[in-house]
């Protein structure tokens, strides 16, 4: 309030003094107190505890994409208060509740079922939370540019989600989010290509070494394993080996590699299962790794010194 009066009206000086307690501005030098309304920055309550600050408290959840009107819209009712009504207040809480829905969009009833269908899928790949709003977001923005029109809504869904990992560099396959929503791994890659393409965004390859811990985990290889793993993924992307190949195949490729080095034998099934490629892809990377990096005669000493621990 201070910076909408400059001096004081009867000694003009400046030296003013604000009693946020009283809401008054008080000229310093003369004393006069200045006939001017104020906010009152304090509270009208009293709060004891957390819950009851909780209740009183009236500024509400932070704005979210993870909802369809992103938090700020309000409904008639709930279901619940239907068994304190009479019949007539009833019948003109279900009619309410009717018009409500009625003059709702169609952007906003699609973005109903489709963020509880977000929701669904991303509970079930143990997403973060940050992971679900970006992808709340990205879903958002492909329903106002458009870019649902002529596709189901749920590969749209599972393509943002896909988007969303990537941006956040969380480790998910195709083939998992095929498995989480019921759409073809296909139709989800060539969605995602789309909705990226369409709202411009960039997006950086994946790097294998972040599927690693996940296949190592699901393999139980012990930590020096995959230790090794990514140090062999390492020197792959130095000899250019990782480029225009898929990551979570040189990613299972190195952990094969890494297993037998260590003796923590692995076949390549179990691998390419765990992993979500064909054994040939397996195959075709491990025996890359072991011409290019000359990984042979690593795998051949640690099978000497167990023939010598037998």
């Amino acid at each position: 309030m201070s910076s909408y009066i400059k001096k004081c009206p009867e000694c003009g000086g400046i030296n003013l003094f604000i009693n946020r307690e009283k809401g008054e501005i008080i000229c310093k030098d003369c004393g006069l107190v200045l006939e001017d309304k104020m906010v009152d920055f304090s509270q009208e309550w009293r709060e004891f505890d957390g819950d009851e600050a909780d209740r009183k408290r009236r500024t509400g959840a932070p704005m979210t994409y993870t909802q369809y009107d992103q938090g700020l819209g309000t409904e008639v009712g709930q279901k619940a208060d239907l068994y304190q009504l009479g019949r007539k207040e009833r019948n003109k809480f279900y009619r309410l509740r009717k018009w409500q829905y009625r003059i709702s969009t169609a952007i906003e009833r699609n973005l109903k079922l489709a963020l509880s269908e977000l929701k669904r899928v991303s509970s079930y790949l143990k997403l973060p939370v940050s992971v679900e709003e970006e992808a709340a977001r990205i879903y958002t923005l492909a329903v106002q540019r458009g870019l649902v029109r002529g596709r189901s809504m749920e590969s749209v869904v599972a393509g943002s989600l896909y988007a969303a990992c990537r941006r956040h560099e969380i480790p998910r396959t195709l083939d998992e989010l095929s498995e989480a929503s019921g759409i073809e791994k296909k139709e989800i890659g060539r969605t995602y290509r789309f909705v990226t393409r369409e709202l411009g965004i960039t997006i950086l390859p994946s790097n294998p070494a972040d599927y690693i811990a996940r296949f190592a985990s699901s393999l139980k290889l012990n930590a020096e394993t995959q230790s090794k793993a990514v140090e062999i993924l390492d020197k792959a992307q130095k000899s250019e080996l990782t480029s225009g190949r898929g990551p979570t195949g040189i990613a299972a490729a190195a952990l094969y590699v890494s297993a037998l080095i260590f003796g923590e034998k692995r076949t390549q099934r179990e691998v390419a299962d765990i992993a979500g490629v064909t054994e040939v892809t397996i195959r075709n990377r491990y025996k890359e790794l072991l011409e290019k990096l000359d990984l042979e005669k690593e795998i051949k000493k640690s099978k000497k010194k167990k023939g010598k621990k037998d």
